[in-house]
C-alpha cells in the first residue's frame, strides 16, 4: 500500500507540474464480461479473446467471445498455481504464474500445453512487440525477452517525472507504446518502450466499476487492442463489463 500511495502522490505532483499530461476516454461500446473472471492477461487476435485468470484452484487460459462474454474454450492451470499474464507468439500462448517461477507454452488453437519454462522473481503480464516479449514483475522494471529463448535481452526502467512507476501490471502494446495498467489504480501509464519514461496516464475513473467498492480485489486489470480495427478494450479483475474506449486529448491539448 506505501508504494501504491507513493505512486498516487508522484502522480499528483506530476500533475500539478504538468510534467507527465492526464487524459481521458470515451465509451464507445460495453461487452458481458465473466464477474467471476479474476483478469490477470488479455490479448485479441482474429476476432476472439484470450484471457487468462488467476487464483489458485480457479487459474485458467481461455478463448472468449467478445460479443456475449462466452467462455469457449477453457484450460484449467494446476490447482496450486495463481495465474498470471498471457501473450501470443506465433501459434503459441506464453503464460506466466504469479510466485511459482514457472510459465507455460499453449496451442493457441488447442489451448493444449505444450512445454514448461521457468524464470526468476515473479510474473505479472506479458506482451509483445512483433520481435520481443515484454514482461512485467511488479517493479518498476519490465524485462524485454527472447521469445524462442525467454532469455532476458535488455530492461527497461519506468520512470514518471523522474521517479519509478512501481506496481506495472496488465501490458499491451499498442501503436509503438506499452500500456500498462497500475495494480489498485484507475490509471494505465502510456510508456515510451525506448526511455522508459510515462508519456501520459489514462484515468479510467468513471468506469461504473471504479465507482463501487463491492470487492477491494475487483480493480482495474485488462488492456487488449484490436490492430485491425483499431479498438481498445479494458477491463478488470471480476468485473461483469468490458469496454472498448476511445482514448481523448489531455487537459489544455489540441487535436
Amino acid at each position: 500500500m506505501m508504494r501504491v500511495l507513493a505512486l498516487l502522490l508522484a502522480m499528483a505532483g506530476a500533475s500539478a507540474a504538468a510534467a507527465v499530461p492526464i487524459q481521458g476516454y470515451e465509451v464507445k461500446a460495453v461487452y458481458p464480461h465473466d464477474d467471476q473472471a479474476y483478469t490477470e492477461g488479455l490479448f485479441y487476435l482474429h476476432g476472439l479473446l484470450f484471457e487468462s485468470t488467476g487464483i489458485e484452484g480457479r487459474s485458467t487460459i481461455r478463448k472468449v467471445r467478445l460479443k456475449d462474454g462466452a467462455v469457449l474454450q477453457s484450460r484449467s492451470i494446476a490447482p496450486n498455481l495463481f495465474g498470471e499474464g498471457i501473450v501470443n507468439w506465433g501459434d503459441e500462448i506464453i503464460s506466466l504464474t504469479w510466485r511459482n517461477e514457472v510459465g507455460f507454452r499453449w496451442n493457441l488453437k488447442t489451448l493444449a500445453r505444450k512445454a514448461t519454462f521457468h524464470y526468476r522473481g515473479e510474473g505479472w503480464a506479458l506482451t509483445q512487440n512483433g520481435k520481443n516479449l515484454i514482461m512485467s514483475d511488479g517493479s518498476p522494471t519490465l524485462r524485454v525477452l527472447d521469445p524462442v529463448t525467454l532469455r532476458e535481452v535488455r530492461r527497461i526502467a519506468v520512470t514518471a517525472d523522474g521517479q519509478p512507476v512501481f506496481n506495472l501490471n496488465e501490458l499491451e502494446w499498442v501503436k509503438g507504446e506499452i500500456l500498462a495498467n497500475i495494480w489498485q489504480t484507475n490509471q494505465i501509464a502510456r510508456i515510451d518502450p525506448q526511455t522508459g519514461a510515462v508519456k501520459a496516464w489514462i484515468d479510467l475513473t468513471g468506469l461504473p466499476e471504479t465507482l463501487r467498492s463491492r470487492d477491494a480485489d475487483a480493480v482495474l486489470n485488462g488492456i487488449a487492442y484490436d490492430c485491425e480495427h483499431d479498438r481498445l478494450f479494458v477491463t478488470g479483475k471480476n468485473w461483469p463489463h468490458l469496454y472498448e474506449i476511445r482514448l481523448t486529448p489531455p487537459k489544455g491539448a489540441t487535436r
